[in-house]
């Protein structure tokens, strides 16, 4: 028997456990309504006939192995003077599934699923009925929330996980500042200029360090780089006009690589321009 959880019912306690994803709550507890001998409760139940019909019923809704034969030999049998069944005799019989009765220090009574455990209820009182479907529904009820809770810190944790992931991409994204040597080296043409500005290397480094991919580092950059990138011109353009030596300008586009990545980054709604909708 898996764990066993209980609910109160008119001030009796009535367990409820699970078994293969189904329901079953003890007839035992239930039957303790009525009288303290429960056993001698469940087997007059069980002996009539509108208890052999709906578990028949159940059985062959919810059992592929029930044996029909015997079922309809009891039925027969029930209402006759002196007939007794218990659930033992109805379980080795017609192999039903629904109910048993189980022997033990901890987990000894009679158990059914909860559409035959309701059927008994009914039986005992139609009162009793009501409070422990209510009862059972609360239970449902709380095992739902906290499988949502459960649900929901997974996703939490998921968002987290993959934030930090993300952030990490993103801190390789943001420019260093220069050295001493890059600031001093002489570059070529404005383009290496731009390039060392954001991404840190020049476009021969780029290719010696990925021989196998076509075409140029921009053509990887993802779009926060690539606006970045088309700034600096506008910007580059303005700082040549003011004549400004290559090494300040490096140093000016540099820092403005920086400043404008890191407000990029935290700023989600640029991914808009990635997939308009």
């Amino acid at each position: 028997m898996k764990k066993k959880q209980k609910i109160i019912v008119g001030g009796l306690d009535v367990v409820v456990f699970k078994q293969k994803n189904e329901d079953y709550i003890s007839l035992t507890d239930i039957a303790k309504h009525k009288n303290s001998e429960a056993g001698l409760v469940i087997s007059h139940w069980l002996s009539t006939r509108f208890a052999i019909e709906f578990m028949g019923i159940w059985e062959r809704m919810n059992n592929p192995n029930f044996k029909v034969t015997e079922f309809s030999n009891f039925k027969n049998q029930s209402g006759a003077n002196g007939f007794v069944l218990s659930v033992q005799q109805w379980v080795n019989k017609t192999n039903a599934i629904g109910i048993f009765a189980t022997r033990g220090r901890y987990n000894s009574g009679t158990f059914a699923h909860k559409d035959i455990a309701f059927e008994f209820a009914s039986w005992i009182s139609a009162e009793f009925k009501f409070y422990l479907i209510r009862e059972f529904q609360r239970l449902k009820e709380d095992e739902n929330d906290r499988q949502k809770l459960g649900w929901n810190l997974q996703r939490t944790l998921a968002k987290i996980n993959y934030r930090i992931h993300t952030d990490a991409i993103k801190e390789k994204l943001i420019p260093h500042e220069l050295t001493k040597d890059q600031a001093n080296m002489k570059y070529a043409n404005e383009a290496d200029l731009l390039n060392v500005a954001l991404f840190g290397i020049t476009a021969k480094m780029w290719r010696d360090q990925n021989p196998k991919l076509k075409g140029n580092i921009r053509d990887y950059a993802p779009i926060e780089q690539l606006v970045v990138l088309s700034n600096l011109e506008s910007i580059n353009a303005l700082l040549i006009r003011d004549g400004l030596s290559q090494k300040d300008r490096i140093l000016k586009l540099n820092n403005t690589a920086i400043i404008q990545m890191k407000s990029l980054l935290i700023n989600d709604g640029i991914r808009k321009l990635e997939s308009p909708k």
